[in-house]
């Protein structure tokens, strides 16, 4: 067996790719360093919410004003930190979230995976037989609201979906823990900002092989 050999080929690759200043190399190297970057950062939010995605941006103003355009929320597994309470329940209960009684949800209507999923509170489990009286031919489920928009969810039209039908909890992807403000921007400009990025770097690294030898030691020494 070769396994020791090959193990030292492969340190050997390894270093000599790490300490490369050669232009390419550099480029795929900080490229490399930025998707660890932003994977560890995704996979660690993953394995706290339980549920993915792990974080959503704001896009339009059906839940000003507890939630604005570019706030970043975080979402976690609906019964992650506490049973999903809807309106009515919190309601009865006291439990508030985002300035409301009860949760907010994240759901893909109808559980289309092709359109951008809402952000919308949970107002009310609807049985088969509320359901029947407004909505014939559908099935039980969650109905929703944006706090800014003057009707429920249900029975809306949306483009690409059709009538939006009552939430289904396998339609659920989670409910919204809390929001940072603005924050949303960056990852509605994902690829401007890894772009910024690896400028930044590649610039840091241009200016570090501009150095002559010794001089950040001169620069110390003054």
């Amino acid at each position: 067996m070769r396994v020791p050999g090959q193990i030292n080929r492969l340190r050997s690759a390894f270093e000599e790719f790490r300490s490369s200043r050669h232009t390419r190399v550099v480029l795929l190297r900080e490229i490399i360093y930025v998707l660890l970057l932003v994977g560890g950062v995704a996979l660690g939010l993953f394995l706290v919410s339980g549920t993915w995605p792990a974080v959503v941006t704001i896009e339009s103003g059906s839940m000003i004003p507890h939630m604005n355009v570019g706030d970043l929320v975080f979402v976690v597994e609906e019964n992650r930190f506490g049973d999903l309470q809807t309106w009515v329940d919190g309601k009865d209960t006291g439990y508030t979230a985002f300035g409301d009684y009860g949760d907010v949800i994240v759901y893909r209507p109808n559980g289309a995976g092709t359109v951008t999923p809402i952000i919308h509170r949970v107002m009310v489990w609807a049985d088969a037989a509320a359901v029947a009286l407004y909505f014939p031919d559908s099935h039980e489920g969650y109905i929703t609201k944006g706090d800014n928009n003057p009707a429920i969810d249900q029975g809306a039209l949306l483009s690409g979906v059709g009538v939006i039908e009552p939430v289904k909890g396998e339609w659920v992807v989670g409910k919204a823990l809390f929001a940072v403000p603005l924050l949303g921007y960056i990852p509605l400009h994902a690829i401007e900002v890894a772009a910024i990025i690896l400028v930044v770097l590649l610039v840091q690294e241009w200016w570090k092989r501009r150095q002559k030898p010794g001089e950040s030691a001169r620069s110390l020494g003054k």
